[in-house]
């Protein structure tokens, strides 16, 4: 047996970072299949409705595409080339994945806060209501199930009951969303959403798991056994055995990384990224702006063993509690991770405004730093139709006189 592939750390960072598709800029306009083809790439997209910058769907596709429309997203969920489920939290996905999901909404007393089984025995009547309403008048809205009057807590017809049955009947599977309308769901039976899915094409539990295992790796570009079941949230005692077990039949490529105690594993399907890193060819030139729920950097700890980036979301957080910012986003620079920034768009004055920039100690403060990372806020905001950046703060010092000029020369 020949010794598995040895990564510097550089390597691993560059591979990872062309796993997820972004290691270079957009070579053509985006089209709506190239939307279809990230998500399939990441495995998962994740849903959040923040949008002091843009619904981190969308940004995190603009990360990889450049300019494209948002209405493709909806349109590929409404064509049923995609369906929304809960995967690294609730993420779009590509329907060809349906049936590797199927076992998590037939057990879903397993998925934890998102269905409460005695909460749903209790209310069976309720329930019952919600499915002959979805039958009768579906695709509905949330807000489509308030009182008739507008009151909310009324009756059995109250809006925060009859939510919690739609979303637990959306975790149990019986129920999909089978669209959007201003980003808001639309609900339906499963059984007109997806009319031709048969439970007898379930694959077995060991399948599915094995599948999703396989994917994670594919979409993490190089992991370590024990990041593997944070990308779609899978048992954490059995998904890393899973991986070894997988490696041992030849499923996985074993590789070495500096630093790493442990292997690092790749999927045969990146075999060409991994050659091309193993011999330090694989250099990412791509600088662009992360959403915090991007799946390079979703997992706080794989971001700060891979890339020694320590980052956390801090909109959850009162502000007196911030250090950053509420909506901070990573900059992704030639396949390190070298700062953060604060942004906001202001969308009515068409300002692009940065609250506040931080470089990571010890990165290296150049002309080509500045033009990089003013390249990508211009095209942030172009995107946004908010042309005018305005940086509020920036450190080190040193590197806001740069970035002005840098934007100003763009």
């Amino acid at each position: 047996m020949s010794a598995p592939l040895a990564l510097t750390r550089p390597a691993a960072r560059a591979l990872a970072v062309a796993a997820q598709g972004l290691d270079q800029r957009p070579r053509r306009r985006a089209r709506i299949t190239d939307v279809l083809a990230a998500i399939r790439r990441m495995g998962a997209l994740q849903i959040d409705t923040i949008h002091v910058v843009a619904r981190s769907p969308y940004l995190v596709l603009w990360s990889r595409l450049g300019d494209f429309q948002n209405a493709w997203l909806e349109q590929l969920l409404a064509r049923r080339e995609i369906f929304e489920y809960w995967a690294h939290e609730a993420c779009f996905l590509p329907i060809e994945d349906y049936p590797l999901f199927r076992w998590r909404m037939l057990e879903p007393e397993c998925q934890g806060w998102h269905y409460r089984g005695d909460f749903m025995a209790k209310h069976t009547a309720e329930t019952q209501a919600v499915r002959e309403h979805l039958r009768a008048a579906g695709p509905l809205r949330s807000s489509d199930f308030e009182h008739p009057q507008g009151t909310k807590g009324g009756g059995w017809w109250g809006w925060k009951t009859e939510k919690r049955i739609l979303e637990y009947l959306f975790t149990a599977g019986e129920v999909m969303i089978a669209g959007r309308q201003n980003f808001q769901r639309l609900y339906d039976l499963r059984e007109r959403v997806l009319p031709t899915w048969d439970d007898s094409a379930l694959p077995a539990r060991e399948e599915a798991a094995r599948e999703l295992a396989l994917r994670a790796v594919r979409a993490l570009g190089v992991a370590r056994a024990g990041w593997v079941a944070d990308y779609f949230r899978t048992d954490r005692r059995s998904t890393a055995p899973l991986v070894r077990a997988l490696a041992d039949e030849g499923a996985l490529v074993t590789v070495r990384v500096d630093g790493w105690k442990d292997p690092g594993f790749v999927h045969p399907d990146n075999a060409a990224l991994l050659e091309r890193a193993a011999g330090e060819a694989l250099t990412p030139t791509y600088t662009t702006l992360l959403s915090p729920f991007d799946p390079l950097v979703w997992d706080r700890k794989r971001c700060r063993e891979l890339f020694d980036f320590d980052y956390a979301l801090e909109c959850y957080t009162p502000a007196h509690k911030r250090r950053w910012g509420y909506f901070v986003l990573p900059i992704l620079r030639r396949g390190s991770l070298v700062g953060r920034l604060d942004a906001k768009a202001h969308r009515a004055a068409g300002t692009f405004e940065v609250k506040g920039l931080w470089l990571e100690d010890g990165v290296r403060v150049t002309g080509r730093l500045a033009a990089d990372v003013a390249g990508a806020l211009g095209a942030c905001a172009a995107w946004h139709g908010t042309p005018e950046v305005v940086v509020r703060r920036v450190d080190p010092g040193g590197f806001g006189a740069l970035l002005a000029g840098a934007l100003g020369a763009g």
